[in-house]
């Protein structure tokens, strides 16, 4: 993957570049309670195997939205460099589970001389999308 630390330039993006990188393979409860430490959210959905099955009705336990979502922002700022995301938005639209695959795909949608639009696709390893969203870095002309 290429990354931005050297500076995106206007001139070396085009509409529909594309880039994929796999997030996270084989995703652990222990990385799921990790993230709830460094997050501070204990909902026990993400912990407690019997709350979220029994209470919540869930089949089990799964990630929080903004575990993927960070994940999905490294990504981000490993393309475009530190200090240049400027915007970043996401739409959770399905769980992510104990032991799947997550994979990135970043599209360049706009390139202006200032500024670039990504849009991001967060796939698990059946092909369905778990997270979509955009985001926009600024960038040298």
């Amino acid at each position: 993957m290429r990354t931005g630390h050297q500076g995106l330039k206007a001139s070396e993006l085009t509409v529909g570049d594309t880039i994929t990188a796999t997030l996270v393979d084989n995703l652990t409860r222990t990385q799921i309670v990790q993230y709830a430490g460094a997050s501070g959210d204990y909902n026990p959905i993400h912990s407690d195997e019997r709350f979220a099955v029994e209470a919540a009705g869930y089949p089990g336990v799964f990630a929080h939205g903004m575990l993927t979502m960070g994940m999905a922002g490294k990504v981000l700022t490993d393309y475009v460099g530190d200090g240049r995301l400027t915007e970043f938005g996401a739409r959770f639209v399905a769980q992510v589970w104990p032991g799947d695959t997550l994979t990135a795909t970043l599209e360049v949608s706009d390139v202006e001389s200032a500024s670039a639009e990504l849009r991001l696709t967060v796939t698990n390893q059946h092909g369905k999308a778990v997270l979509t969203g955009t985001a926009r870095a600024a960038i040298e002309a």
